[in-house]
């Protein structure tokens, strides 16, 4: 049978092909993330690994250990879930000589884990169940159903928890469900649920989309961690407390249900406007903003874990870590109450997991546990799954150790003497604020962006810390807090300069400069695409043309389709065309992820990707397109279910020319060849 000029066979190859990449990818654990991005990555961890070391736990050849939670027993053993529905207990964790035996199978993918007084206990698909060993064996032989919810049989239904809290009771989350828009299918999907170990159930709060991790700070107060997504502009974190309403309106179906806390219902979050979270809650007081952002791509893509820094390991102590699936990453976060309400740092802290992080566990002598998982849920780091240890080698690092807010300004605490002259120069720092926009649409680009003034340094007699005199503040604003110019006493730079702080509010006192009015800044360039009406970031420019040219009087010489596909991946890997041919091309977005599309010279993809993630802030805003005469086409940045139509002559020269998406940790996966002949 001949190749050329079978199209049958040859869309048949197309399709192998993109299967066999599909099976590259979760047999050989692809790296999620530019090349050259990665480049970067592993010149900041190898700087992180002196500070912070990370070790494997071996794992059985057989044994599948994609973590789902992760809780120590009493005798310093640890208990690992599976998303294959097991349950391991792996005696010696801390020894290279670890051993594994299973306690419990056929479990319906249980994302979390705790022991208590010699029973594990551990969120299924459907309920919370009790699991103990009677009889010695070391295996579960008594299985008790504490709690069953309903299900609707959607994939997106995922369940986490519990955390015990102090009398006994437990708490558990309920993801949404996902169909083309996160939505409540089941009783309670998108709650807080506190459950009795009686089996008494009452609802705590709601407007949770994808509430992966949750837990307590030193203080003991309650909150979690929330995903990018439909109404979540980006990953965040929030301060819970019963009859908290966070943010999703698809969980307030419920709330009119007998026990539920909360009066607020769907209707009243209808009115799908420009405004921000923090904004919309000036108005609706029972919408609680998040304590601090994670901006999307420059902290992670996929938050997850919390747990607390432990006194003696480190500078830190009773800081929270939290883990970010996605970036297979741990980032740090300092977070002070004013006025009674919280709000806070984030930095991040440690790069080079194996895989996607979702869980972490203290061990008592302060080893931190990370169970990590990525099928179906991409990551940067390549393996499939994995468990690792991290510990502090005993050095410190030079660091912004707290920022703290005043009336005017901030106050940067270091972890080190910094140097005087540099730390007093006003141009040694650098700050900006952005804010996201609060609606039904998929993320949100960084909007109402403002550079802010630092017309004033004090550095303290001690040389730890200094006082940021900034004209400005506004509330509900994310501030990035670059102190790239400041070096230690002993020359050092610090090793990561950039924080991320979230302001709820500002301190009354005194203040050094009246305020400055501020303009609310440009809004992103919005352009509604003319077949679907779905937003479509577009940057001005030759390369991307949206209407027929007038000078194709016959119309196109070739219509290419193409569209995302879940795993971060396009449908086609080869399209091909004749040299110059006049070409409409086609792509849709139906995944639930942001993606975009590029056409590029031969063998530059990895560096216009690279390009495209340097962006950083103005990365959304630009639809992650760089400047670079590299770059033949491009679509918009298509939030899911939106699609986008293009029109461009393919090169004169034959070639294989690539197409890639450039949203940050999309390029390695997600790319193609267009073959010009």
């Amino acid at each position: 049978m001949k190749y050329i000029g079978s199209k049958k066979l040859e869309k048949m190859i197309i399709e192998v092909q993109k299967y066999i990449v599909l099976g590259f990818i979760i047999i050989c654990t692809v790296c999620v993330g530019t090349i050259s991005d990665l480049k970067s990555q592993t010149n900041i961890d190898q700087e992180e690994s002196r500070y912070y070391k990370i070790s494997t736990v071996p794992v059985p050849e057989g044994i599948v250990l994609e973590v789902g939670g992760l809780a120590f027993d009493d005798q310093g053993r640890l208990g690992v879930t599976t998303r294959r529905g097991e349950l391991w207990v792996i005696s010696n964790p801390e020894s290279n000589t670890a051993s594994y035996k299973r306690f419990a199978q056929g479990l319906h993918e249980p994302l979390g884990l705790a022991f208590k007084d010699g029973s594990y206990y551990l969120a299924q698909r459907g309920e919370l169940t009790k699991i103990t060993d009677n009889d010695g064996d070391g295996r579960g032989d008594r299985f008790d159903n504490i709690y069953t919810w309903d299900l609707a049989g959607n994939y997106h239904e995922y369940a986490y928890g519990p955390k015990f809290l102090p009398d006994g009771n437990m708490l558990i989350t309920l993801n949404l469900g996902w169909v083309g828009r996160g939505a409540s299918l089941s009783k309670w999907s998108g709650w807080m649920l506190e459950i009795s170990p009686e089996g008494d159930m009452t609802p705590v709060a709601t407007g949770m989309r994808s509430p992966a991790g949750f837990g307590f700070n030193a203080k003991g107060d309650l909150f979690y961690t929330e995903n990018q997504g439909d109404w979540v502009g980006s990953g965040r974190m929030t301060h819970i407390e019963k009859g908290d309403f966070v943010g999703h309106p698809e969980g307030l179906k419920w709330s009119g249900e007998e026990g539920s806390p909360i009066t607020l219902t769907m209707e009243d979050i209808t009115d799908d406007t420009e405004n921000t979270l923090y904004g919309f809650a000036q108005n609706e007081t029972r919408l609680k903003p998040p304590s601090v952002w994670f901006p999307h791509t420059l902290m992670g893509i996929s938050t997850s874990d919390i747990a607390v820094i432990p006194n003696g390991w480190g500078p830190f102590e009773n800081q929270l870590l939290i883990g970010d699936q996605g970036h297979s990453k741990i980032m740090r976060v300092f977070q002070e109450e004013i006025n009674g309400v919280y709000q806070g740092i984030c930095f991040p802290f440690k790069e080079g997991f194996a895989s996607g992080l979702l869980r972490m566990e203290w061990a008592a002598d302060h080893t931190l546990y990370v169970g990590m998982t990525n099928r179906g849920w991409a990551s940067t780091g390549k393996a499939k799954f994995g468990l690792q240890r991290l510990k502090w080698t005993g050095k410190t690092p030079f660091e912004m150790q707290t920022v703290n807010i005043a009336p005017d300004g901030f106050q940067i605490t270091f972890t080190e003497e910094i140097d005087r002259r540099t730390a007093a120069n006003p141009e040694s720092y650098s700050i900006t604020d952005f804010s996201y926009t609060y609606h039904h649409l998929y993320g949100s680009p960084p909007i109402n962006q403002e550079e802010r003034t630092v017309f004033k340094v004090e550095v303290a007699q001690d040389n730890k810390s200094v006082r940021l005199y900034i004209e400005g503040l506004r509330p509900g604003y994310v501030n990035e807090i670059k102190a790239s110019g400041v070096k230690s006493s002993k020359g050092q730079q610090l090793l990561h300069p950039t924080g991320y702080y979230t302001i709820n509010e500002i301190p009354s006192g005194a203040k050094s400069t009246p305020s400055v009015a501020s303009s609310a800044g440009d809004e992103m360039d919005h352009t509604s695409h003319a077949n679907t009406g779905a937003t479509v970031v577009i940057p001005p420019s030759d390369k991307r043309v949206t209407t027929q040219p007038p000078t194709w009087t016959n119309g196109p010489d070739l219509i290419l389709e193409i569209e995302a596909v879940a795993g971060m991946l396009f449908d086609k890997r080869v399209l091909r065309a004749d040299a110059g041919a006049k070409i409409k091309l086609v792509f849709n977005n139906p995944d639930d992820m942001v993606h975009n599309l590029i056409l590029v010279q031969p063998g530059t993809a990895d560096e216009v990707a690279e390009l495209a993630l340097n962006l950083g802030l103005k990365g959304e805003e630009m639809g992650f397109i760089p400047e670079s005469d590299d770059i033949i086409a491009y679509t918009g940045l298509l939030r899911p279910n939106s699609n986008d139509v293009i029109y461009f002559e393919a090169p004169t020269k034959p070639g294989r020319y690539q197409y890639v998406c450039t949203f940050p940790a999309h390029a390695a996966t997600m790319r193609g060849v267009l073959i010009v002949k």
